[in-house]
């Protein structure tokens, strides 16, 4: 089933039955039949019409910090982005960057180049590519108040470049998340500002984390996009969830809004924890909580 592959991408570059728990920040996740290292642009889009041409699912995986793999795993192949496409440029005020590197870890060189408008990225564990998807912010920031345009690929895997308008950019939301698209590089376009006075913001930013969020715990972040109005976290606390366990998944005693496994926990319990907290909030206070984390099923049908 999995020739066509080997014959894109070399042996050590290949990885079979690797746990996606290695791979996510929750640490939960079964094995992928196949892991792939791409090293290139030109490589993924081998990758996506061999897959297509040979009816193998995929997904793309960036750097797992805001996704739910099952505990039985993935069927198919898991294109991993995250320790590739990791280039980035700077001319003026732009920032073009591939899809593989760490967002926080361009905050920090832009500010370095006295660029002001990634500060709210940092501590955002995400990839550039991630964070385009989810439109990411924080702090009233985000990912469609910088971006220019957008290079995706294409399930054919053919390439195509999208404006800020055509990207259809909402509360953690974007064209990119129908699945359609694979994300490869982003122009974003900052302003000039005083290298002290960013990181100066940055360190803010940092220590607000720091007070607020259980770093110190597997988690993919904010587990619940924030309803019109209603701030997740104190709802959740009046509710009296904080601390509410199943399994060896919790309700962060810290930040209710934040899911974290205790050590042990399966997906299985993190989407039993979703669950009860989506049932509760809908009979207690009528609110619809829609999952910000993206949670994968074993299989799929993408080809």
């Amino acid at each position: 089933m999995y020739n066509p592959i080997m014959n894109i991408i070399s042996e050590e570059r290949l990885r079979w039955q690797e746990p996606l728990s290695l791979h996510t920040s929750f640490k939960v996740g079964g094995p992928a039949d196949v892991m792939v290292f791409p090293q290139s642009i030109a490589e993924i889009q081998q990758l996506v019409r061999v897959c297509r041409q040979e009816r193998i699912p995929f997904i793309v995986l960036g750097l797992g910090s805001n996704v739910l793999f099952p505990d039985r795993g993935f069927r198919g192949v898991v294109i991993k982005l995250g320790q590739a496409l990791k280039g980035w440029h700077i001319s003026g005020n732009e920032i073009n960057a591939e899809a593989g590197i760490r967002l926080a870890y361009l905050s920090k060189k832009a500010a370095a180049n006295s660029l002001s408008g990634l500060e709210f990225a940092e501590g955002i564990p995400g990839s550039v590519g991630g964070a385009v998807i989810m439109n990411a912010g924080a702090y009233n920031g985000e990912m469609s108040q910088i971006l220019s345009s957008v290079s995706a690929l294409d399930r054919q895997g053919d390439l195509h470049t999208f404006q800020l308008e055509e990207m259809a950019f909402s509360y953690r939301s974007s064209i990119f998340q129908s699945g359609e698209w694979i994300v490869v590089s982003a122009l974003m376009k900052l302003s000039s500002g005083k290298r002290d006075e960013i990181e100066a913001r940055m360190r803010e930013f940092a220590r607000l984390r720091r007070e607020k969020q259980p770093l110190d715990m597997p988690s993919a972040g904010s587990t619940f996009k924030r309803p019109s109005g209603v701030y997740v976290g104190p709802l959740l606390e009046k509710m009296g969830l904080k601390g509410f366990k199943i399994g060896d998944a919790q309700v962060s005693t810290k930040h209710a809004g934040f899911i974290v496994n205790c050590g042990q926990a399966t997906a299985q319990d993190i989407l039993d924890l979703i669950k009860h907290i989506q049932q509760r909030a809908l009979a207690e206070h009528n609110i619809r909580l829609e999952p910000e984390v993206r949670i994968i099923s074993e299989t799929i049908d993408n080809y």
